[in-house]
């Protein structure tokens, strides 16, 4: 029987240039869902992700436990750790000595949210932001843990979220990728545990919607540049003939991925015009750049990554992924929280505050938080001036701000050692769910079919928390 798709593309491949690429667009968009979604009205267009990677101690930032000042030392009670799994690096201790924090806590805003000292910024912007203090996974590991809160899985594999946005809703920019992912070195910790191209990966969705990884020294992406004595219109025609290679190697195979190939190719084509001009901050105002900090000239510093963030997203970005390293604080808790906060706060306050200026915070979903929080207890050693915190995964503080979510408010109540959740869980899965609804998405109904099953962000689980939407 005669193969009408392939005698298509093979009609389209003899084509020449012009209508094959016109082509190539519906060739492409047989993979996604855009032509029916979103489901239903979007509050928010796109995201900004601030993943804090080596996981933040809501006790020295979000939940103040004042009750832990009279324990100290003291023994975790058996009746609060329930016989919960703990970490290899703490499980052989002979005792749990509960410790406080050091930092101090005060309200702010007319919301009251309580937030730490060594989050000055932030907590000027607190009525602006909906704190979570209940979220909770299963991974008790950062490499399960920075995979489930990336992909919805513990496992690698799975598509990230801003691979599924990109399947989802595609981008609103031609010259820009709809998914853009960037690395900063903490100063607290900078030679923390590393992180992997899987975490902002398409997994089993085409590669065209996978994360595009921006450096800090260089081309901002890898080859933009055209080598030496390649001129524009020498670089043009070589696209031309590779794309009509690939078509005809497509017209063969129907591989997807060729597909993909050709579009990348088109892609990094444009985006030699657009990228130098995105990540030149020299039309930036003064008193933007000092909003930022000082750090925001330093490439490659979080303050840069964030000012970057907020001028790709005004651009039509669907989907920007910071992630800042070196929260893992085992030890040296006290002197190192404190500098992983500083790099942090001026920063993400005015990335909230440059978008709302500027019109864009309704539309923009912003979201802070790494992939679990840290324990009461100690782990090692507890003196007058120095402990560290285990991995804690029953309950953390993440907190959003923006398109779609409610501002000034709290929600959730942890107990008095911030080991369980009291009231309002928030799972991982709840969360995606949440996010994926404030931008008209069902998470229920964006699937993906591989190998015989239907797939989702969410798996089998999740709902949106209505308590979070404004």
């Amino acid at each position: 029987m005669h193969d009408l798709s392939l005698g298509r593309r093979q009609f389209l491949a003899a084509s020449g240039l012009g209508l094959g690429l016109t082509a190539l667009s519906s060739l492409l968009a047989d993979d996604a869902p855009t032509a029916t979604l979103p489901h239903f009205a979007a509050k928010a267009k796109r995201v900004i992700y601030l993943f804090q990677s080596g996981a933040p101690s809501q006790l020295e930032l979000f939940d103040d436990k004042p009750q832990l000042q009279r324990l100290r030392g003291q023994d975790l009670p058996e009746s609060v750790r329930r016989g919960q799994r703990l970490t290899a690096m703490t499980s052989g201790q002979a005792s749990f000595p509960l410790v406080p924090t050091m930092a101090k806590f005060a309200r702010h805003g007319k919301s009251g949210a309580s937030i730490s000292e060594l989050l000055p910024n932030i907590a000027g912007v607190a009525d602006e932001l909906c704190f979570v203090k209940t979220v909770h996974t299963e991974a008790i590991n950062h490499d399960p843990a920075i995979t489930f809160m990336t992909t919805g899985a513990q496992l690698a594999g799975r598509p990230s979220l801003g691979a599924w946005l990109s399947y989802g809703l595609g981008t609103e920019n031609a010259d820009l990728p709809a998914f853009v992912a960037m690395i900063s070195r903490g100063s607290g910790r900078p030679n923390d545990q590393p992180l992997y191209d899987r975490l902002w990966g398409s997994g089993f969705l085409p590669s065209r919607h996978q994360g595009v990884k921006f450096r800090s020294q260089g081309d901002p992406v890898l080859y933009l540049s055209n080598p030496p004595g390649i001129d524009a219109g020498r670089r043009r025609d070589m696209l031309d003939d590779v794309a009509a290679l690939n078509r005809l190697k497509q017209a063969t195979v129907g591989d997807p991925e060729i597909e993909t190939r050709i579009a990348q190719y088109e892609l990094a084509y444009r985006m030699q015009t657009a990228v130098p001009d995105l990540v030149d901050f020299a039309d930036e105002p003064q008193h933007v750049l000092d909003l930022y900090g000082p750090d925001v000239t330093r490439p490659g510093s979080f303050a840069a990554n964030c000012l970057l963030a907020r001028r790709l997203s005004e651009r039509g970005v669907r989907f920007v992924q910071l992630f800042h390293m070196g929260w893992d604080q085992h030890t040296n808790l006290p002197k190192q929280v404190p500098l992983q906060a500083k790099d942090v706060d001026q920063a993400s306050a005015a990335l909230v505050r440059d978008l709302k200026q500027r019109g864009l915070l309704d539309e923009t979903l912003i979201v802070w938080g790494g992939e679990f929080g840290r324990t009461a207890y100690c782990q090692g050693n507890l003196t007058a001036t120095n402990f560290g915190r285990d991995h804690h995964p029953r309950c953390f503080t993440m907190w959003m701000a923006g398109g779609g979510i409610r501002p000034g408010t709290t929600y959730g109540e942890t107990d008095e050692f911030s080991y369980n959740v009291v009231r309002d869980p928030v799972h991982v899965h709840d969360l995606n769910a949440t996010l994926l609804h404030c931008l008209g998405l069902d998470h229920r109904r964006l699937t993906y079919k591989f190998q015989g099953r239907h797939f989702r962000l969410t798996d089998v689980h999740g709902e949106v928390v209505k308590g979070l939407l404004a």
